[in-house]
């Protein structure tokens, strides 16, 4: 299932100006460059930004997601046909012998079910060259992040371009851990429009991850802080042997 914020035609071509700070997409253009990536597989790739951050800097770039709406917004941006994109997940994907392979912000939390996780961490590592790498964070469950996602502390108004301005905020919905529900509602000043998206995102220990990948062949060579949230979230580099 594709959360509305991503599958939604009208969500999804608001999701760029609705969160405009990416910078937590730097460190993994510095991991790129460290591993002297010149293929990356980029799971989960939304609107596309990272996706195209990357192929400015000439690497060449699979994006791949499940949410059409999201890709044909990634499609429609200038450069875009520098990328190879693909509508659907890890587990039905072309021959590929990548560098480098990246689930970026929530991606991997949003994969729930175990049995989805393990598929996509299988597909990760046959995407991968021998010596390729996979990276992606999630966020550490002690730090109880879903205590923050309040109407109070999540609203905002934002003045979008053609479609002027748009509330939202945040409410959890349920906390049953590892799991945590929540909804966050969209309301268009324009038309009085008012959408909503629920999502589930699930909250894994360090060594549940780390586990799982070495359950699918991978070497995990490092768990680094967040630059951008640090003590908040756990990144992960893994290696395919």
């Amino acid at each position: 299932m594709v959360d509305d914020c991503f599958g939604h035609p009208r969500l999804a071509a608001v999701y760029d100006p609705l969160d405009p700070d990416r910078s937590d997409l730097d460190a993994y253009v510095a991991i790129a460059e460290e591993s002297g990536a010149r293929r990356v597989l980029d799971l989960g790739c939304g609107t596309g930004v990272f996706a195209l951050l990357l192929a400015d800097r000439g690497i060449e770039v699979v994006g791949v997601d499940p949410a059409r709406a999201s890709v044909e917004v990634a499609r429609a941006k200038p450069g875009a046909d520098r990328v190879r994109w693909i509508h659907g997940d890890a587990t039905a994907l072309p021959p590929l012998r990548v560098d480098l392979a990246t689930m970026t912000a929530n991606v991997a939390q949003a994969i729930v079910e175990p049995a989805a996780w393990r598929a996509t961490l299988r597909g990760a590592h046959e995407a991968l060259r021998p010596g390729g790498r996979l990276v992606f964070e999630t966020r550490d469950p002690a730090r109880r992040a879903w205590e923050e996602w309040t109407r109070e502390r999540s609203r905002r108004v934002t003045e979008v371009p053609e479609a002027g301005p748009v509330e939202t905020w945040f409410e959890v919905l349920d906390v049953r851990l590892p799991l945590v529900s929540f909804r966050t509602t969209f309301v268009f000043a324009a038309d009085g429009q008012v959408l909503t998206s629920d999502s589930t995102l699930r909250f894994r220990e360090r060594g549940e991850v780390e586990a799982d990948l070495v359950a699918r062949g991978f070497v995990v060579e490092e768990v680094r802080d967040a630059p951008d949230r640090p003590g908040r979230e756990f990144v992960f580099l893994a290696r395919r042997p």
